[in-house]
C-alpha cells in the first residue's frame, strides 16, 4: 500500500485565461519547501428540536480554498510569485533579461495550481488562485525562503494528472549572504535581521452559488510593511522616525550583474521606538516601518529581477 511523502509531491502552477479555469498547457513545475493550499468545508451542526437527545445529521456549509506556500528566493521561479503578486512586468534586454515589476496595478493574473502526491495516486488542482500576501525574512544565515499566501476559488481532486510534463525553471538560489540593504542609496549598517511583507489584502467575493465557491478574489489597497532590527549605533533611524520623513529602503540580493533581485520601497516611514537595556549585551532597537506610494516614483515600490528569463 502506498503512503504519501512530502519528498514525491510536486507542485505545477500556470496563469489562467478564464479565472476559475486551469488552462490546458503552460504549467511550470515550481520549486517549493512546503504547501498548506487546500479546501476545506465544514459542517453545521443541527439546532433542531424534538427529535431526542441525540443530534441530527449536520449540513455542509460553504467552500473556503486557500492556504501558503513556502518557496525559495531565487533567480528564475521566483519571477512567476512576482507576476501573479504584482501583475505582468516589463521585460528589456537581449540575451540578459530585466524584468521590472510595480505595484499598483487594479488588475492582478489568476492562476492554477496543482499539487501531486503520485504515489496515493492523488492529483489536487486549485484554480482561480490569487496571491494575497508575499513575505521574505532577511538574516545573516540560513535557508532563504518567502511565504505566498495564496486565496483560490476551488479544488478539484482526480487521480490522474491535468498538468500534462510542466516545463522546469533553471533552480538558482540566492542565499543571505547574497543579500544587502540601502537607505536613500547608501548602505545601512548594524542591521540584526529585516523583514518585509507585500499584501494585496484581497477580498473574497461571496455570492450564492450551487457549489459554496466564490465568485472571485478582488485585491484592495495595497500595503507594504516590515520590520527593521538595528544594534543601536549612530541616531539615523531615530531622527527619521522623530522627523517623520519618508526614506527609500532598497532590499537586494545580487549573484552576479546578470543575475540579482532588487525590491525597492520608495518611501519608507518609521515609528518612534522604544529602546530598552536590558543588560549588559548590545542594544538594539526595532523599527517597524511602513511604506506609502511616493508621488515622483510613480508607485509605492519597485522591483528588479535580472535572469535568463525570456518572459514570464
Amino acid at each position: 500500500m502506498a503512503r504519501a511523502q512530502g519528498a514525491r509531491s510536486q507542485l505545477a502552477a500556470a496563469f489562467e485565461t478564464t479565472y476559475g479555469t486551469a488552462p490546458a498547457s503552460g504549467f511550470m513545475q515550481m520549486p517549493f519547501a512546503s504547501a498548506s493550499l487546500g479546501a476545506e468545508q465544514p459542517l453545521l451542526a443541527s439546532e433542531l428540536l424534538g427529535y431526542g437527545r441525540d443530534p441530527l445529521a449536520p449540513l455542509k456549509d460553504a467552500v473556503t480554498a486557500d492556504g501558503a506556500i513556502t518557496v525559495p528566493l531565487d533567480a528564475e521561479a521566483f519571477g512567476f510569485w512576482l507576476k501573479a503578486a504584482f501583475g505582468a512586468p516589463t521585460t528589456t534586454g537581449t540575451t540578459n533579461k530585466t524584468h521590472t515589476y510595480k505595484s499598483g496595478s487594479w488588475s492582478l493574473p489568476s492562476m492554477a495550481i496543482e499539487v501531486a502526491m503520485p504515489e496515493i495516486p492523488r492529483f489536487a488542482m486549485y484554480t482561480g488562485c490569487v496571491l494575497d500576501q508575499l513575505s521574505i525574512a532577511m538574516q545573516r544565515s540560513g535557508l532563504l525562503t518567502t511565504d505566498v499566501k495564496l486565496v483560490a476559488q476551488g479544488e478539484n481532486v482526480a487521480t490522474a494528472t491535468a498538468a500534462g510534463t510542466p516545463t522546469a525553471y533553471a533552480l538558482q538560489r540566492f542565499g543571505h549572504f547574497n543579500g544587502a540593504i540601502k537607505r536613500n542609496g547608501t548602505a545601512l549598517g548594524n542591521i540584526v535581521s529585516a523583514d518585509l511583507t507585500y499584501a494585496n489584502n484581497v477580498e473574497r467575493i461571496e455570492t450564492i452559488r450551487n457549489d459554496g465557491r466564490i465568485d472571485g478574489a478582488d485585491p484592495s489597497i495595497a500595503a507594504l510593511t516590515g520590520k527593521i532590527d538595528v544594534r543601536f549605533a549612530d541616531t539615523t533611524l531615530m531622527d527619521q522616525a522623530l522627523n517623520g520623513t519618508a526614506a527609500s529602503l532598497e532590499f537586494s540580493w545580487t549573484i552576479s550583474a546578470n543575475v540579482s533581485l532588487t525590491i525597492t520601497a520608495h518611501a519608507v516611514y518609521l515609528p518612534r521606538p522604544r529602546v530598552e537595556i536590558q543588560g549588559p549585551q548590545g542594544i538594539q532597537a526595532s523599527f517597524d516601518w511602513q511604506a506609502a506610494h511616493d508621488p515622483v516614483a510613480g508607485q509605492m515600490c519597485t522591483i528588479v529581477l535580472k535572469n535568463a528569463v525570456a518572459s514570464y
